[in-house]
């Protein structure tokens, strides 16, 4: 049987870290769903720069648009994302119906421009579920300090979030306290909280990365702990989501139809060629949660990966891996800040990219 087939038995669902025209009109997108149970799609500047650059369903439009001088290089880029992400969440829909709105979801991401701009975010996101038009869509939003405000002032208008560049306890905590306080806002308006929906991505390799270049400089005896940190994250991470929201913080909500806000691991494509390519995906099957992974890491785990209940599992493991590394002076918490700060400027980054193609 298709290991990626049997995620669903054990409640975690797998969604695409891709979306292209190709994949929408060749057909590809549809296999997957059917084929291997993808049954979500995450997108980012990155992603449609290289699908818009690459892929030949974009140059008439394209062209027509670069020659419209009213429009500018944003503008010009949503008119080209925008049918794309409405595409995928059609194709999606059957997911969103037969599993009651909690899957079957497509993200698109407001500016990076405006990750230190609550107000504007908040803009960017209503006038792109409005311009998008699908129940299934969620908006992405960054876990700044002004994401937050963001979030939950998102979350009180109705509009489903998916909260990105997490990368420590402290975000997820910080993270879901703001979608527990835009829901009860939106519940007291008169909202019904089964119409909200929010993942919370918690980046996963970048950790490995910058924690096993800080080990290596420590040396061989600091060696060991190599590969550890972004897993030991997760399941720590877990046990805060099942503290939160399997307990009486969440429970009048949960009364009234409210979703948990299922983490969602995501920077799954292994960085280093040493490790497992599947090692971001086999320790961390569980139930409600999500793992967005690049086509790679798909094809892998559909080849050779096993599928167990293993999220619930070594988490005292875990917890001494961070022990450990508070030891030798690696402090999660700052680790998770540094990380943050840089995928703000790589996503920055890469947005200015995507509007330079645009002319």
């Amino acid at each position: 049987m298709n290991p990626l087939h049997q995620l669903e038995s054990f409640g975690q669902s797998i969604w695409l870290d891709n979306l292209s025209r190709t994949l929408l009109r060749d057909g590809g997108l549809q296999r997957l769903i059917g084929q291997d149970g993808v049954s979500g799609v995450t997108s980012n500047p990155t992603i449609f720069f290289k699908a818009i650059s690459e892929s030949p369903y974009y140059r008439t439009e394209f062209e027509r648009l670069k020659s419209n001088p009213s429009l500018n290089a944003e503008q010009r880029y949503e008119a080209l994302a925008i049918p794309d992400i409405q595409a995928a969440c059609d194709l999606l829909r059957p997911v969103y119906e037969k599993t009651g709105g909690n899957d079957g979801y497509v993200s698109l991401e407001v500016s990076p421009a405006l990750a230190r701009d609550a107000a504007g975010t908040v803009a960017a996101g209503l006038r792109l579920k409005a311009a998008i038009a699908r129940a299934n869509l969620l908006i992405k939003v960054p876990a700044t300090r002004e994401g937050l405000t963001a979030i939950e002032q998102l979350i009180a208008k109705g509009c489903s979030v998916n909260v990105t560049l997490m990368f420590s306890l402290d975000h997820v905590r910080d993270v879901a306290a703001a979608y527990i306080r835009g829901l009860e806002q939106w519940v007291k308006s008169g909202g019904d909280a089964r119409a909200i929906k929010s993942v919370a991505s918690l980046f996963l390799s970048r950790v490995d990365t910058l924690v096993d270049k800080r080990l290596e400089a420590l040396g061989a005896q600091a060696m060991t702990l190599r590969g550890r940190s972004g897993v030991a994250l997760a399941k720590l991470a877990y046990e805060e989501y099942k503290t939160i929201f399997r307990g009486p913080l969440f429970a009048a909500l949960a009364a009234k139809g409210a979703r948990p806000q299922h983490l969602l691991w995501a920077s799954t494509g292994t960085k280093n060629p040493a490790y497992s390519d599947v090692m971001y995906l086999e320790p961390l099957i569980g139930p409600e949660t999500v793992n967005t992974v690049p086509d790679a890491t798909l094809a892998a785990f559909r080849d050779h990966g096993r599928a167990e209940a293993t999220l619930e599992r070594d988490t005292d493991a875990a917890r001494a891996q961070f022990a450990e590394l508070a030891r030798l002076k690696i402090h999660m918490g700052e680790v998770g800040q540094q990380l943050q700060d840089d995928g703000l400027k790589l996503f920055a980054d890469s947005f200015v990219q995507l509007l330079a193609l645009m002319g």
